[in-house]
């Protein structure tokens, strides 16, 4: 009965979370995986569509479609790699960088109002048990 309470209550914040997100989210008009995919290339920069897939853990067909979304709002670009003329890169381009810096800032002024009933300790417990969850296969 225990571990399906904790299992229901780590669901209930899951959900709580991606509520948020999408509220979040919604002065940009982007969705959860748009913003993903805008976090992965500020965090590394230019990077092929194939690499970018593999990060976001999507198919590589969808990793295009997002790809394509954020190219039709002038968030991206597409650009030949110029050691493979079969790959592409997918770069940000100035607006896209500025609104991964903003939703980037309301994700973590989001997150700290979610985290902001917790103790300094109770957070750093959660953040020590997350990411043990996080790094076991």
């Amino acid at each position: 009965m225990e571990d399906d309470s904790l299992l229901e209550s780590f669901w209930a914040v899951t959900r709580r979370l991606r509520e948020r997100t999408k509220i979040t989210l919604e002065p940009w008009h982007i969705s959860p995986s748009q913003s993903r995919a805008l976090g992965v290339l500020s965090r590394h920069g230019e990077v092929r569509l194939s690499v970018l897939a593999e990060r976001l853990h999507i198919a590589p067909r969808s990793a295009t479609e997002v790809v394509d979304d954020l190219q039709e709002r002038g968030l991206v670009e597409r650009k030949p790699d110029p050691t493979d003329r079969r790959a592409t890169l997918v770069v940000l381009t100035p607006g896209g960088v500025a609104t991964a810096a903003a939703i980037h800032e309301a994700r973590a002024t989001e997150g700290e109002r979610l985290f902001a009933g917790l103790d300094p300790a109770d957070r750093s417990e959660l953040a020590r048990i997350l990411n043990l969850l996080r790094e076991a296969r």
